[in-house]
């Protein structure tokens, strides 16, 4: 039996430093984010001015070096070999050793250096040299040149001092082709440029610092408003008082999102308004037929104890007004939730070719029972249209409650259906003017009628049923000039069954 090898250690997965910036980045606050960008993008663009200026220097100080060069000339050749060796460093070393010293005051002589070419290169100083050039093997590539072209390169002398080296050759008489070579020391431009390089820096580094200050001080300014955006949002939500606002300034984009939140907070507290009145109101409308039903099932339950049976007619007209209700019941149920839940799925609507005159016929026997006291003139001709038989019926129904709610006690109501359209007219104090655009909004009630029983939803209902059927519906003053409102509804079909 082989030995169990143990799985190895299981290691987590490295992030990669880009993504570690990125979520470093992530979970810093947006105020700081705002600062970091803001730094950042001045820490660039200061970086690349100085870059720009620094090196816009170094070429102006190392032109001037340059052009001196150019215009340069150094001493004769070599008359002799005296001052003359293998290395320029023993050369130097001789002419410190016994050359003359330049007397006080003299002008500084450039310095030259001559360069013997042959199998062993000679190196040959001015009787008055202070510095000696280190050579570079390149430099005989010179002897391909004319002997007035020349070419510069960077250097540096035996000392270790930095300079430009300009190399050009002559033809002595007496020695073979002599290499000239002139320079020019950078020291005094190299430490220029590197105080220049540390003055820069720490202009950089303060910008810097500004631009975070800066850029603290504009993102709490500029995060003020989401600031206060916030604070009304945890308000909300620990108080739950929708409806509150803050204050907006200005047309930009903090402004846009304060109005879109003060937009939604009003909208959340309108939505909240017509749900407690929907329910207050839904309770109310759902009263009135549960306590008709509690009546009647309480007239024959005492009807059974007391063995004082109903008349047989009385019983089947109870029990088919029981009936009625239920339905009634049912049906307004359903349209309460499907009207309430704007979200939710519509339900599937069976279409069939219906008679609007039937349908109106029972729509006033119920609403019969709903006003006792009306008088109901009804004057129904044939018409037959494709839509849904319930929801149509229940369209026709609210219209004939909202005229039976309105009417003065013993008042007529007409219902009339010609040619497709159908009218219902009541008696009653009728709608004013200004309220008619709003009569078919979800949940609007007149502010005359909210002591009224009802729920905001009948003729919203209506409106909508009607327009399923390819219809349309409208609500105004009675056309005579009398009391009352006429409701029109008009519907395709024909007066025979298609």
């Amino acid at each position: 039996m082989s030995p169990t090898v143990p799985p190895p250690p299981l290691t987590p997965p490295r992030i990669p430093r880009r993504g570690r910036l990125t979520t470093w980045y992530r979970a810093r606050s947006l105020r700081s984010r705002l600062t970091f960008l803001t730094a950042a993008a001045v820490a660039v663009a200061i970086a690349l001015s100085a870059l720009a200026c620094w090196f816009i220097v170094e070429e102006r100080m190392y032109g001037v070096v340059r052009s001196d060069l150019e215009n340069a000339r150094g001493f004769g050749p070599p008359a002799a070999l005296d001052n003359c060796s293998t290395t320029p460093q023993s050369a130097l070393k001789k002419i410190q050793n016994f050359a003359p010293q330049p007397p006080a005051g003299a002008a500084a002589p450039r310095d030259t250096q001559y360069v013997i070419t042959g199998q062993i290169p000679l190196y040959c100083l001015p009787d008055i040299a202070a510095k000696a050039i280190v050579p570079d093997p390149d430099d005989t590539a010179v002897l391909n040149l004319q002997q007035n072209q020349f070419v510069i390169r960077d250097g540096h002398y035996t000392n270790g001092e930095p300079a430009l080296v300009r190399i050009s050759w002559i033809k002595p008489q007496a020695f073979p082709p002599t290499l000239v070579m002139v320079a020019a020391s950078t020291k005094a431009v190299d430490e220029s440029l590197r105080q220049l390089a540390f003055l820069l820096g720490g202009v950089a580094l303060g910008g810097i610092i500004l631009a975070a200050v800066a850029g603290r001080l504009v993102a709490r300014s500029a995060l003020k408003p989401v600031d206060q955006l916030t604070d009304a949002v945890e308000h909300i939500a620990r108080t739950e008082e929708v409806g509150t606002t803050i204050p907006v300034q200005g047309e930009d984009e903090i402004a846009r999102l304060s109005t879109s939140f003060n937009s939604m907070s009003t909208a959340l507290a309108n939505s909240r308004e017509r749900q407690t009145r929907l329910i207050a109101d839904a309770g109310h409308e759902l009263r009135t037929p549960l306590t008709s039903l509690r009546t009647n099932v309480d007239l024959l339950i005492r009807s059974d104890d007391t063995g004082r049976p109903l008349p047989p007619a009385t019983r089947t007209k109870l029990l088919g007004n029981m009936k009625a209700q239920m339905q009634e019941l049912t049906v307004l149920i359903g349209d309460l939730l499907q009207l309430s839940r704007p979200d939710s799925p519509k339900p599937v609507r069976t279409l069939a070719v219906v008679a609007l005159h039937e349908i109106a016929e029972r729509a006033v026997e119920r609403a019969k029972l709903r006003g006792p006291g009306l008088v109901f003139e009804t004057a129904a001709a044939p018409w037959y249209v494709h839509a849904d038989a319930a929801a149509l019926e229940r369209a026709v129904i609210n219209l004939l409650d909202n005229a039976v709610k309105y009417s003065p006690p013993g008042g007529t109501i007409d219902v009339r259906l010609d040619g497709g359209v159908l009218t219902v007219r009541d008696h009653g104090p009728g709608i004013p003017p200004d309220e008619l655009p709003y009569v078919f909004d979800r949940f609007w009630r007149s502010p005359s009628s909210r002591q009224l029983p009802g729920s905001g939803l009948g003729l919203s209902i209506v409106a909508q049923s009607v327009r399923e059927a390819g219809g349309e519906v409208s609500l105004g003053p009675a056309p005579d000039g009398g009391p009352g409102t006429l409701a029109t509804v008009r519907l395709p079909g024909g007066p025979a069954p298609a």
